[in-house]
């Protein structure tokens, strides 16, 4: 029987792995893949890559030592996670079962994606997923936001700090009413389209425009440098659904301690009711975790 297992090969999840084994708990990960979405790197015309702190080194440190050890690795994906009297059992993709006293949860969250033409072409090209990640890259710039959620909301008060121009493309009420949401409404350099939707990315190398629709059928076309996504994240949190306390998002609720409501179950990173979306705060979660994983241990 392992002393932890951990799901999900991310920044939080490759942390805990190598803290752990530090730590010289008998662990291992499971996951598909090491790094998660953390490898990607957004591509901005003219910046420099200095300009962003990412932790993607750390991160291809942290995975370089799992790959040396294969003990600590397993390369598939879990398929069912229950927990008996005094342990947990984990079944994996091959049919592996694993059981171990301690669990940690990294499998973390997708961003909800923009499903018209061109989006996914442009990805990372002009298209972004993560405000907080690359807005300091578009300062005196013109740039779009697509949401009305309270990740919008955050995304349009810091992108309304630094670009020349923002184009806030609203497709439901959502946040408006908030004081922030009004506040960004009556900023003389940003423009609201409530109730438009996008309906089509293009460019060159980069993305360059986003056409989008009214209710009534009018269309734009905005002269754009990047278009920010921000219409939600999507946890990873299916394995747990049903004993274990999630919030209305489905995140999975957690405390200081990185502990959930059942006992010996820990997780961390953006599965959490904590997302941050920054590969370095994954990577202290990730870390804190594990040690209070060691210390429910021990005791």
């Amino acid at each position: 029987m392992y002393d932890l297992i951990i799901i999900g090969g991310g920044p939080a999840g490759l942390t805990a792995a190598v803290y752990g084994i530090r730590k010289r708990l008998n662990c291992v990960l499971i996951s598909p893949d090491l790094g998660g979405k953390a490898m990607a790197r957004m591509h901005v015309e003219g910046a420099d890559t200095y300009q962003v702190i990412d932790g993607a080194e750390q991160i291809r440190r942290f995975r370089s030592e799992i790959e040396y050890l294969d003990f600590a690795r397993i390369l598939e994906k879990v398929v069912r996670f229950e927990k008996t009297d005094d342990h947990f059992v984990v079944t994996t993709s091959s049919g592996c079962r694993l059981e171990a006293r301690a669990v940690l949860l990294a499998t973390g969250a997708d961003a909800v994606r923009l499903h018209v033409p061109g989006a996914d072409q442009f990805f990372l090209r002009g298209v972004a997923y993560s405000t907080v990640s690359y807005a300091p890259l578009y300062i005196d710039k013109t740039v779009a936001l697509v949401g009305a959620s309270e990740m919008a909301l955050r995304g349009i008060g810091e992108l309304a700090q630094i670009v020349k121009q923002l184009y806030w493309i609203a497709p439901t009420h959502g946040q408006l009413d908030t004081p922030l949401g009004r506040r960004m409404q009556a900023a003389e350099h940003v423009t609201l389209l409530e109730n438009w939707e996008p309906v089509a990315v293009a460019g060159d190398t980069f993305a360059r425009r986003l056409v989008v629709k009214a209710p009534d059928g009018e269309q734009r076309i905005l002269e754009v440098d990047a278009i920010f996504v921000e219409l939600g994240l999507k946890p990873h949190s299916e394995l747990v659904q049903g004993w274990v306390e999630l919030d209305h998002e489905h995140r999975v609720i957690v405390n200081c301690e990185a502990e959930t409501s059942v006992a010996g179950l820990f997780a961390a990173g953006d599965v959490t009711h904590l997302p941050a979306e920054q590969v370095l705060i994954a990577i202290g979660e990730g870390a804190k975790a594990a040690l209070n994983v060691y210390e429910y241990l021990m005791k």
